[in-house]
């Protein structure tokens, strides 16, 4: 054979694949020899072969036929291939594979980030407003700068930020330093998410029933608040 004929035999078919799978197959939990079957996959229903035995995997993998039939499974469980029992015109039963579970995760972590992004910009969009809401005017230049710092150097979440807000609210001292000294409360004790703020009043208002009266230096800085007023 010269090498003409080795190049023809090198274009004697291609299959077509997305970049995608190859950028992303790694971030939705595929490693290479299950990609590798996924491409293997792809290429016999290319080739009108939709249902690809162990067997005839084997032959064009370096696995055997027991580890063809073990990753098949695994791919089917871990929702990156399906199988689905199919009806010719004469009634005979016939099954093949679909690639489809692959490519929706693929587009879903395509646009994951952007979603993500959106979702949290849309969030934090929404805090002015909120504060603007409960304040019943808009928020002078320095209240703005304020709610930036929680955000921006703090790193205060949105929904902790909303849930010292409501807290606020309830006790009446509706004002950016009341606010600001319960978040810092909360910093100070770990307290991330507005779960844990519920669970640390919930705490404080146990402590204080079965002591009676709290000293003043044991006592948070921002009241206690029933959670389950929120609305």
């Amino acid at each position: 054979m010269n090498q003409d004929e080795a190049l023809h035999l090198l274009k004697y078919g291609s299959t077509t694949v997305s970049n995608l799978l190859f950028d992303y197959y790694a971030e939705i939990g595929l490693d290479e020899k299950e990609m590798m079957m996924l491409l293997h996959i792809h290429r016999f229903i290319e080739e009108h072969h939709p249902f690809p035995t162990p067997a005839e995997l084997s032959e064009r993998m370096a696995l055997t036929n027991d580890e063809c039939s073990s990753l098949l499974r695994t791919l089917i469980n871990n929702g990156f291939l399906d199988m689905h029992k199919n009806e010719d015109d004469s009634q005979v039963m016939y099954e093949t594979f679909s690639l489809d579970p692959l490519f929706r995760r693929i587009v879903e972590a395509l646009y994951r980030p952007a979603e993500e992004n959106r979702t949290e910009a849309d969030e934090e969009g929404g805090i002015y407003q909120l504060f603007e809401e409960e304040f019943a005017r808009p928020l002078s230049p320095m209240e703005f700068e304020t709610i930036n710092v929680w955000m921006d150097q703090d790193k205060y979440s949105a929904e902790l930020i909303k849930a010292a807000l409501h807290e606020s609210v309830l006790s009446g001292k509706l004002n950016l330093r009341y606010i600001d000294r319960i978040l810092f409360e909360w910093y100070k004790n770990g307290i991330r998410t507005k779960q844990e703020a519920k669970s640390h009043s919930e705490r404080f208002r146990k402590s204080t029933s079965s002591t009676g009266t709290a000293s003043k230096e044991k006592l948070p800085h921002y009241p206690n608040i029933n959670w389950l007023d929120e609305p």
